[in-house]
């Protein structure tokens, strides 16, 4: 459901007769067409000189999972965003990724000065894989620099809900959300973003843009799977069912508060290059880029990225062990088989229906998990729910969180608080934990934010 007004796409077309010759007239009409975008983008300089702004013109790579949500993203892409591109002068090379890592891959290998921003339209696993694929080059600490730029085109569509959410916008969903991101990135200011890296019980890190969970939202997330035919709505469906078989899972959760200064973080993983198992580092060889800037499209045998059937949890990180960890140090945590430091807090309970991790403010389209976060302010809404809640006060909470106001509820099982590292221990032996929505190793994991590590198209 749409509150107030939305942004719309209005063309107006002006017809030029000024000149007999055809050509010529079609010539000084793109010369007013031109002045027309210049004193445009002159008049919002102004308005903005405090904000990175894409370079014009501007080379972009837009990376298209076919099969996201209702498998429409293509049909998206033709009927909205070409279009939109092309008035706002932005040169795209269209990729269509064809298999799951397809575009960790490729970013991992590709000659990044060939493009200005890298931008995604799929859901929120497809970004997943490009900043993670940024952060295992071996020149990580440019390569995060590059603007990236997220569409929906999926189901759940978190990211490009927040960043909707604060340009200042009513909430909308949809093609509606479609166009409105479409119109802020074509605006193409660039703001810092927060990236979380994660660690497994068996290494290697990831890195995160959105969310951790484990209990009952990330059952919700990937059993939905079978339901994925019918868009985001799989949710609410899997959402009541899950309801009507409510799960406890038993844990340990502990967490260093935002407002503590970390006492202890001089002198842990000093080292910018991390390596598992204590073996010497293997590069990444450098390959030419698969991406050719004269190619105007890449069109593959397609297979969603992140929408195959529910994957073993037990299964091994996707990421391969061979490849050297880069990415920035993380100066807050011990390793994972070694005691916390005083000053971080454990949660007494170890009975809980849910844990959620946030740094960005909606977990989908219509559910503003942390409406206090934003982009990069260095910390991670961890939320929790303890064992003991009834299925009419979850009901209520979700409920609540579509407007965001879940906060203001008094739930007494409901706990909220602010930090800059966690680590959870699962003591049930099954379970789901995913990143971003994507299904990682189920075990002990723990958490990190990087402040404004990464650089993301907002308008």
């Amino acid at each position: 459901m749409s509150s107030g007004v939305s942004r719309q796409r209005v063309e107006h077309c002006f017809r030029l007769a000024a000149l007999q010759d055809p050509r010529a007239n079609l010539e000084e009409a793109e010369k007013w067409a031109r002045a027309v975008r210049e004193r445009s983008a002159r008049q919002q300089n102004r308005d903005e000189l405090s904000m990175n702004k894409l370079s014009r013109p501007c080379r972009m790579m837009l990376l298209v999972n076919p099969q996201s949500g209702k498998g429409q993203a293509l049909t998206l892409y033709n009927n909205h965003i070409q279009r939109m591109l092309s008035e706002a002068g932005i040169q795209h090379t269209l990729v269509i990724t064809e298999r799951q890592n397809h575009a960790r891959e490729l970013v991992r290998e590709a000659d990044l000065s060939q493009w200005d921003a890298l931008v995604i339209m799929s859901g929120d696993g497809l970004l997943f894989e490009v900043i993670n694929g940024l952060l295992e080059r071996p020149d990580w600490e440019e390569a995060i620099q590059i603007p990236l730029g997220i569409l929906p085109g999926g189901s759940g569509n978190a990211l490009a809900a927040s960043i909707h959410h604060y340009s200042g916008a009513p909430q909308v969903s949809s093609e509606e959300l479609l166009v409105s991101c479409g119109f802020l990135m074509c605006k193409g200011l660039v703001s810092p973003m927060d990236l979380v890296c994660i660690h497994l019980s068996s290494c290697p890190r990831v890195f995160s843009f959105l969310s951790l969970a484990w209990g009952f939202v990330a059952d919700v997330d990937i059993e939905s799977e079978k339901y994925r035919h019918v868009g985001s709505a799989r949710f609410t469906v899997c959402t009541l069912v899950r309801l009507a078989s409510l799960r406890v899972y038993k844990g340990k959760l502990a967490y260093l508060p935002a407002t503590d200064l970390p006492k202890h973080e001089e002198g842990l993983r000093n080292k910018k290059t991390l390596h598992c198992n204590n073996q010497p580092p293997t590069s990444v060889p450098g390959r030419p880029s698969t991406v050719s800037p004269r190619v105007n499209t890449f069109h593959n045998s397609c297979h969603s990225n992140n929408s195959l059937k529910v994957r073993k949890v037990e299964s091994t990180p996707s990421r391969s062990t061979n490849i050297s960890l880069t990415g920035p140090s993380d100066s807050l945590l011990p390793p994972l088989d070694q005691l916390l430091p005083s000053d971080w807090v454990v949660v007494q309970e170890e009975d809980f229906v849910l844990v959620l991790a946030m740094y960005q403010s909606h977990l989908g389209e219509d559910m503003m998990a942390a409406p206090g976060s934003t982009l990069d302010e260095g910390v991670i809404h961890l939320f929790y729910v303890r064992a003991g809640i009834s299925r009419a006060a979850l009901l209520k909470m979700f409920l609540a969180m579509e407007k965001g106001t879940h906060l203001a509820n008094n739930c007494q099982h409901l706990v909220h608080a602010k930090v800059r590292a966690f680590r959870l221990e699962p003591y049930t032996p099954k379970g789901i934990i995913t990143v971003d929505g994507e299904v990682v190793e189920y075990g002990p994991v723990q958490a990190e934010v990087h402040r404004g590590l990464a650089r993301i198209i907002t308008g």
